[in-house]
């Protein structure tokens, strides 16, 4: 456990922003993460994997990397897995663990960059699909307390890319282990079109959580950046839900708008088909873009800054509110 000053976190985030923190260490047990935190003087700043940030200047204070590690099943019963998991593992590594294990409930996560313990401070989705579907409980070190606290589902108050340590809990606690609730009889989820087209092309006949997996692979693979090629933090905005009025009358104007039932009273709208629909697919200024093949994906194409993919940002939200009136929301943290 070593602090080092003037670090540069470029390689620690997704975007590959060049940006340098004034401290900083890694943990990778409570002890040192309890040294740490009392070390600094203002609460630091955590990372996981580094896939839902984006840096717009130098990180004044200390920023931690998390490196707890481990996967461990804690107990079973005829129906489910309950497997403990370290926050520093590799949110991808964790799926791969559970197709071996034939553990069910994530495998329309496959791929997701990203660390265990930013899942759900995240909720993080795909494909009809969340964190709180398979969510048991997490521990949380509380940073001014000094105390370890267990969270269940209800405690996280999950919404869409939505959870408490986003809102009232912000930079408060540091997630540690997360505890999930697999199932032992799959329920296959393949509503989302693509995944079910996928599967076709495949020609798979008898369906498995691992040929679903593998589908959900492919599909994210040919539509989304790899970010050791061309930074990015995946999807860079929410799809915005709005009321079944508002829906019926841009359909009325936009007749192949994409949108999704959300209970009885709202759609949930697919931000990319806005994006793409306001000429940003593909688009480029300098460094800092728009995906050729997803418009929700913002990109680093070498040496943009922070700033820059935040520009972007507004020109894209400006413009999606004038032709849609529709108000974009940032998914990534912006720093």
């Amino acid at each position: 456990m070593k602090i080092q000053n003037q670090y540069n976190l470029q390689p620690l985030n997704t975007f590959g922003i060049a940006v340098l923190a004034e401290q900083f260490a890694c943990f990778t047990n409570i002890d040192e993460l309890s040294y740490l935190t009392s070390y600094s003087k203002t609460n630091p700043l955590i990372l996981g994997g580094g896939s839902n940030i984006l840096f717009t200047k130098n990180v004044e204070g200390l920023v931690l990397k998390n490196e707890i590690v481990g996967i461990e099943k804690l107990k079973e019963d005829v129906d489910f897995v309950y497997i403990k998991v370290g926050a520093g593992v590799g949110w991808h590594n964790f799926v791969l663990y559970c197709l071996d294990n034939n553990c069910a409930g994530v495998e329309n996560l496959a791929l997701i960059p990203g660390s265990v313990g930013a899942s759900p401070m995240q909720n993080i989705g795909a494909y009809a699909v969340e964190i709180k579907d398979v969510f048991y409980e997490l521990e949380a070190w509380h940073i001014a307390d000094k105390t370890l606290v267990t969270f269940n589902n209800k405690d996280c108050q999950f919404g869409y890319r939505e959870s408490i340590f986003k809102q009232q809990y912000k930079n408060q606690f540091v997630i540690t282990t997360v505890t999930f609730k697999l199932s032992k009889k799959p329920v296959f989820n393949i509503s989302y079109g693509a995944i079910k087209n996928e599967l076709d092309k495949m020609d798979i006949t008898k369906l498995s959580i691992q040929a679903i997996a593998t589908a959900v692979i492919h599909i994210r693979q040919s539509k989304l950046p790899n970010p050791a090629i061309i930074g990015n933090a995946g999807s860079f905005f929410k799809n915005p839900t709005i009321l079944n009025d508002q829906f019926n009358a841009l359909k009325l104007v936009h007749s192949n708008i994409v949108g999704y039932a959300v209970g009885n009273t709202h759609t949930k709208l697919a931000a990319g088909w806005l994006i793409e629909q306001c000429g940003f697919k593909g688009y480029r200024n300098g460094d800092a873009g728009c995906h050729n093949q997803q418009a929700l994906v913002l990109v680093n194409y070498g040496n943009a800054t922070g700033q820059q993919i935040v520009q972007l940002s507004h020109k894209i939200i400006d413009a999606v509110l004038d032709k849609f009136k529709v108000q974009l929301q940032t998914e990534v943290n912006i720093i």
